[in-house]
């Protein structure tokens, strides 16, 4: 496993990490949860991320009893607030009320006396920056927090964030968490950019389009019934034959490399030096041991050429 900085901080993370979002608490049983996490950190991945959104707390729960095997000062969590916990109008959101709340009741679930990274998981247009920041702050001054993160932000929100931060001596933004793959690029406009000029590194989401670039769909019809796409009617729209057909030609692609398709997909990604970390889910151990390989795999420049023309 490779390790790089995250941002321009000195915290050091798997260039491949473990998710947990539409998996552990739900989708993905116990056991399994919790032998995929174990199978990371034998891996070496020390990068761990959560949310108190998935499935309402029951996800933090699973990765922190798991990460009790092992020291706390051995690897990286990070967990999120925004999105509702509860019926209440101040149960969303990034409120100094609902920031406060929610991230002791995420040590709480997850079994620590402090995260590695917090995220802010959405913008939130109720309620003003410096409110927000400023609660991060403390947290952070607190010992809860280490390191200040966003999720989904635009370049514009971010550079907000940094103005506020800096005009009024408070902590950084030093990471943000998009979406980026193969079939969904835009960070790689004003994002990316954004991150390399202030020190903000990305730890990119859906690396593998929700399993569409592991290969394991074949067509529109053949949907495997024990993969996520069955269950869930959002995922399976995303499954479209003119992207299958491209996932074909990069299959061809890895042959020609002796690697599979996923690992193409996420040595692709990892070709951006601002990418610290692509986070992958993993329902199985078997997933994460395939994954955690395309760890220090380098395209050559002829590959990348090839893999821009098939994806147009």
């Amino acid at each position: 496993m490779q390790y790089r900085k995250l941002g321009k901080t000195g915290l050091k993370v798997s260039e491949i990490s473990l998710g947990s979002w539409l998996t552990y608490g739900g989708y993905v049983e116990q056991d399994n949860a919790a032998k995929s996490i174990h199978k990371a950190y034998e891996l070496g991945i020390n990068f761990f991320d959560t949310a108190n959104v998935y499935e309402r707390g029951a996800a933090e729960k699973v990765v922190g009893e798991a990460l009790k095997a092992y020291p706390r000062d051995s690897y990286v969590l990070a967990t999120k607030v925004f999105w509702p916990m509860g019926d209440g109008p101040n149960d969303r959101g990034l409120s100094r009320k609902h920031v406060m709340e929610q991230c002791h009741a995420s040590l709480k679930r997850l079994g620590t006396d402090y995260v590695d990274i917090y995220y802010c998981h959405r913008f939130d247009p109720e309620t003003p920056v410096e409110e927000t920041l400023r609660t991060i702050d403390d947290l952070v001054r607190q010992g809860k927090i280490l390191y200040v993160g966003v999720s989904e932000w635009t370049a514009v929100q971010m550079a907000e964030a940094l103005a506020v931060a800096d005009k009024y001596l408070l902590d950084r933004i030093v990471v943000n968490q998009p979406v980026y793959n193969m079939f969904n690029r835009y960070i790689e406009k004003d994002v990316i950019p954004l991150g390399e000029a202030k020190g903000i590194g990305q730890v990119v989401f859906s690396p593998l389009a929700q399993g569409l670039l592991s290969g394991k769909y074949k067509s529109v019809t053949d949907i495997p019934q024990d993969s996520r796409a069955a269950k869930l009617e959002n995922m399976r729209k995303g499954i479209t034959a003119e992207k299958i057909e491209k996932v074909g030609k990069l299959s061809a692609v890895a042959d020609e490399l002796g690697i599979t398709v996923g690992q193409l997909a996420l040595a692709w990604i990892l070709r951006q030096p601002n990418i610290a970390s692509a986070l992958v889910g993993a329902s199985r151990p078997e997933q994460v041991e395939e994954n955690a390989k395309a760890s220090g795999i380098v395209l050559p420049p002829e590959v990348l050429e090839r893999i821009e023309g098939i994806l147009g």
